[in-house]
């Protein structure tokens, strides 16, 4: 495997639109992102082959700048189907409750071969990975189309493990959504700050900071601590092009929702998000089982939405939700590059 190519951040502003599966990350959204000079990402998590391509191709049909695609790494954890049982028979009163039947726990690899045949038959500027690594081979071929391959880490061990990458992206405990661990097991958080003095001792490649970014000044902080640009998700879930639901809208400026925390509630694998009854019901009781949890709550999450139940929902959001703002996302981009 030969070395990472030489790397500098080549796009007009040092911001990155942070991939956020579940339908936040529209074509439009990553669009808007690009053409105001920051770095759009598109999130094929949870999507079929097909359906990424679909966005792929509209995204093209808003704008000729670059954008990132991100994909999931297949999960390789063991699950205890036993626990997956036992919680199910916790969570069926809620299935009552909403009037539906709780979903099959299934594995499975988020169609990660199609998903990668069709970003190398067409591949877009950026690729990232979430949930783990790509082999060398994998990298060597997106690299030989001209596409940047980005590996989301969690800790100086994955940074070290992801050597033959051409950028990191370093995401702190702040950020919303799951943490893009490499694997399932309980394992140490650390801020970004904390986590970028880390990754930058055990790695030389460029690094994207990710987590609680939602000003100009949190931009500028975490470039002086290194990074080459920052990464904002939470930040752009209210702007008109964002595909957030309308009751995750709602909740991000409800007063009763005050704080975030991080859970396996909902999915089975850690992620941060407004705190609301489910999480504090279940929290304690979800087993350490993805994307088993995650297809076996889809249908009471689903409801939740269609109803406007925000008890019930899963809300991601980083710790930074209550500085989100419903504007466009030019406005997101020219207000955290105000530095």
């Amino acid at each position: 495997m030969s070395d990472p190519v030489s790397w500098s951040w080549p796009f007009r502003l040092p911001v990155v639109q942070a991939p956020m599966a579940g339908g936040a990350s529209t074509p439009q959204l990553a669009a808007a992102v690009s053409e105001a000079g920051g770095l759009g990402f598109l999130a094929a998590g949870y999507k079929t082959a097909e359906q990424m391509r679909q966005e792929i191709e509209r995204t093209r049909e808003l704008t000729s700048r670059p954008f990132g695609v991100n994909v999931f790494m297949p999960t390789a954890d063991d699950v205890d189907q036993a626990e997956i049982d036992a919680y199910a028979k916790v969570i069926e009163g809620e299935a009552r409750r909403l009037s539906v039947t709780l979903g099959v726990p299934r594995g499975g690899d988020d169609d990660f071969p199609a998903k990668v045949a069709d970003l190398l038959a067409d591949p877009p500027s950026v690729v990232s990975f979430t949930f783990g690594c790509p082999e060398d081979e994998l990298i060597r071929a997106f690299r030989d189309r001209g596409t940047t391959v980005m590996v989301t880490v969690t800790s100086e061990t994955e940074a070290r493990l992801a050597s033959a990458a051409d950028v990191l992206c370093v995401q702190g405990e702040e950020a919303g959504g799951h943490r893009g661990s490499f694997t399932n097991a309980d394992a140490e958080a650390m801020s970004l700050e904390r986590l970028l003095s880390r990754v930058r001792e055990a790695s030389r490649l460029p690094l994207i900071a990710a987590g609680g970014v939602a000003s100009a000044a949190d931009v500028s902080r975490v470039l002086s601590a290194g990074a080459v640009a920052a990464a904002a998700g939470t930040a752009f879930l209210l702007c008109p092009e964002s595909g957030t639901s309308e009751v995750h809208r709602a909740a991000l400026t409800d007063p009763r929702f005050t704080r975030t925390a991080v859970t396996r509630a909902f999915t089975g694998r850690p992620a941060r998000g407004l705190v609301n009854r489910f999480m504090t019901e279940y929290s304690g009781r979800a087993p350490a089982a993805y994307p088993q949890l995650h297809h076996l709550t889809a249908p009471l999450r689903r409801a939740a939405a269609a109803g406007g139940d925000a008890e019930t929902l899963h809300l991601w959001a980083g710790t930074s939700w209550n500085r989100a703002r419903n504007t466009p996302a030019a406005s997101v981009i020219a207000d955290l590059s105000a530095i």
